[in-house]
């Protein structure tokens, strides 16, 4: 049997602490998931309430989504202690812990750039703009993990026609808070801070992207992008700014955080795609928090047939 040096292993190899502590839990898991798809609910219905801890307040009024997966969500805790939030930390454990008592409250987002109705709105103000939807989408990290989570929000064309986009604006830019004090992770130079996000205004109007300030019914908890993020399924997890103060409607492409950190590895569409690998890891399979095997990534997520038209023409190997 092969054995690797710690130092050796990627992120991407490395199955969850909670997966191999117990191998019976793991088998009960799956069992539960078994159980869970044949009878058309999903984990957080089969598992014991009591055993899920929620952290935000409840979501009154929420609508089913059309674009949501059927597939089984995974389990809350999961989603809430395995986290991408380097502001916080670069451990995946890291960001609950550190995130716990990160105000967002009071919290307002700048709007800038072409514009006609530039303007500073507050936090609850922009939850009201339209009635609170549940998504469960599928969401894919660069590093080869996956989840799919029920998250709550509205179309972030709500947002942007609101504000009324001019002629030139071709794209827009999400900018997440500057706060090292409640942030520790942004006080190392892992990335140029504070983290930046783009879209073409195309596919910032695509009704799959989502404003979002909830899932699994409640509000975000901290360590996942509270008190407002956006998701972008069919794009790999970092294009999806978390703790979102300003958007921007540019004429150019914004430079986003990871391309700017190391552009070789991290371009600006990240679209999910198997058949772009990243350059140190495969990218043609993921495995499931709270699965054991792998699984092969679909293009653009399992989004394809809705956003493929957005990128005709385009080779998808060059603008990675």
């Amino acid at each position: 049997m092969l054995i690797k040096k710690a130092e050796g292993i990627r992120s991407s190899e490395i199955t969850p602490r909670s997966l191999y502590l117990n191998r019976r839990k793991f088998l009960a898991g799956a069992a539960i998931a078994g159980a869970a798809a044949a009878s058309g609910f999903g984990l957080r219905e089969i598992v014991s309430p009591s055993s899920i801890a929620l952290a935000g307040n409840k979501i009154e009024g929420i609508q089913k989504s059309p674009f949501s997966t059927s597939e089984t969500i995974t389990p809350y805790k999961d989603v809430t202690t395995y986290n991408n939030y380097y502001e916080f930390s670069t451990d995946k454990d890291g960001p609950a812990k550190l995130a716990k008592d990160f105000r967002t409250r009071p919290w307002k987002v700048k709007i800038e750039g072409q514009v006609e109705k530039k303007q500073e709105l507050d936090i609850d103000a922009i939850l009201k703009m339209a009635p609170p939807e549940e998504r469960i989408y599928r969401h894919r990290c660069v590093e080869g993990w996956s989840i799919v989570v029920p998250w709550i929000g509205f179309s972030l064309s709500e947002l942007i026609k609101r504000v009324n986009p001019t002629s030139k604006a071709k794209f827009v830019e999400f900018t997440t808070i500057l706060d090292p004090k409640q942030m520790p992770g942004q006080q190392r130079q892992v990335l140029e801070w504070p983290y930046v996000e783009g879209l073409r205004m195309d596919e910032a109007m695509h009704p799959l992207a989502l404003l979002c300030f909830g899932m699994y019914g409640e509000e975000l908890p901290n360590q996942d992008g509270a008190p407002i993020r956006i998701v972008v399924p069919w794009k790999y997890g970092f294009k999806s700014a978390k703790a979102i103060v300003k958007i921007r409607f540019t004429e150019k492409q914004p430079l986003n955080t990871w391309n700017i950190s190391a552009p070789s590895e991290y371009g600006f569409y990240a679209n999910v795609n198997p058949n772009v690998d990243h350059p140190r890891w495969s990218q043609a399979k993921e495995r499931r928090l709270g699965e054991f095997f792998k699984r092969p990534t679909l293009m653009f997520n399992g989004y394809g047939d809705q956003v493929a038209s957005l990128y005709s023409g385009i080779d998808l190997k060059k603008n990675f």
